[in-house]
């Protein structure tokens, strides 16, 4: 098969090329790949800025994974060849008869489809055969390929670990985002008020058509401030980050007391400063991190999905043979929702 490979970390290791079929153990299945996404750790990784817990050289990207089932292992019984499915990626729950197995420590050594297993930057991936959910007929390849990752991180940090309410304020940096974007629209549809910010003005316009009821052109203006103006003083219950150090004490000092800033990512740095120790314990703040979601949240979040009132934007569609184009767009920051890679 073909596949995007990389066998050392730089900026130009990235390899379109020749390399061996996967072959299925008894609860395995291989998925035929239709589409696939450019997420900030396929970059991250493959520069070497920063690597999972069990991340090997060769190594072929890909967290989100649609496509069809063309081959299954002996003990396969929940799901037949030819059915389009999605995966989810987090290699928790995966039977003893997969080759997959024993890589599901959630705070430790977390296997992940396209962090530290083979992904989707290829033609064919091979899964657990309990990992694979079907599409149904209405949603196209594009559309399943974009939930694994952003949505259900986004629901994660939002209801598990935030606790997010109806008529609670949340505030969700980096708008233009695919995590973001669909963090937009999982707090509406539990009735919180959405702040959202973001780099561009047409960053911000397209926010208020996912549902954001307030947007602000975060590299010109003081959001502390604008929060504080559009909340009437009283400050946002959740801040939604995975921007890290640039936006971490504004959106502290954004902050109604008791309130919570939910982190899951940190693409301009790891490295924050709480400003004001004394300010943090006296408004009773939280800061959580998002740690990962468990294997019973992804179908349940999946049937919601299926659904179709959401929507996923994707921004630009690549062969997987210009993924490395792929994924410098993604670091120049010009885009807005996903940016799809089709084998």
């Amino acid at each position: 098969m073909k596949a995007l490979i990389y066998e050392e970390h730089g900026a130009d290791v990235l390899k379109f090329r020749d390399v061996p079929d996967p072959s299925p153990d008894s609860r395995d299945v291989i998925i035929e790949v239709a589409a696939t996404t450019v997420n900030h750790l396929d970059v991250t990784q493959r520069n070497g800025w920063f690597t999972m817990p069990g991340f090997t050289l060769p190594h072929i990207s890909g967290m989100d994974v649609a496509g069809t089932v063309v081959e299954m292992g002996s003990k396969v019984k929940s799901v037949e060849k030819g059915e389009r499915v999605i995966v989810d990626p987090s290699l928790t729950n995966v039977p003893q008869d997969s080759q997959l197995s024993g890589r599901g420590d959630l705070y430790g050594e977390l296997g992940v489809i396209g962090a530290n297993a083979d992904g989707g930057y290829a033609e064919l991936c091979v899964v657990p055969e309990t990992h694979v959910y079907r599409i149904p007929e209405h949603m196209s390849w594009h559309q399943a390929a974009m939930f694994p990752t952003v949505w259900m991180t986004a629901h994660h940090a939002l209801f598990d670990v935030a606790q997010l309410k109806a008529g609670e304020v949340v505030m969700i940096h980096a708008a233009g985002s695919g995590v973001s974007m669909a963090g937009i629209q999982l707090a509406k549809r539990v009735g919180a008020i959405v702040l959202a910010t973001a780099g561009s003005q047409t960053k911000c316009d397209k926010a208020l058509e996912l549902g954001a009821n307030h947007t602000c052109i975060n590299r010109e203006h003081d959001i502390a401030q604008w929060a504080r103006e559009v909340t009437h003083g009283s400050g946002v219950d959740v801040v939604f980050d995975h921007v890290g150090e640039a936006l971490w004490s504004q959106s502290m000092f954004s902050l109604a007391p008791r309130g919570r800033l939910v982190n899951c990512g940190g693409t301009s740095g790891n490295a924050p400063v709480i400003p004001n120790l004394g300010y943090m314990y006296h408004m009773g703040l939280r800061i959580l991190g998002s740690d990962p979601y468990r294997y019973e949240e992804f179908q349940p979040a999946w049937s919601t999905y299926c659904t179709g009132e959401f929507e996923s934007v994707a921004d630009s569609i690549f062969p997987l043979s210009e993924g490395a184009a792929a994924q410098n767009k993604l670091l120049q920051g010009d885009f807005f929702g996903k940016i799809i890679l089709e084998p």
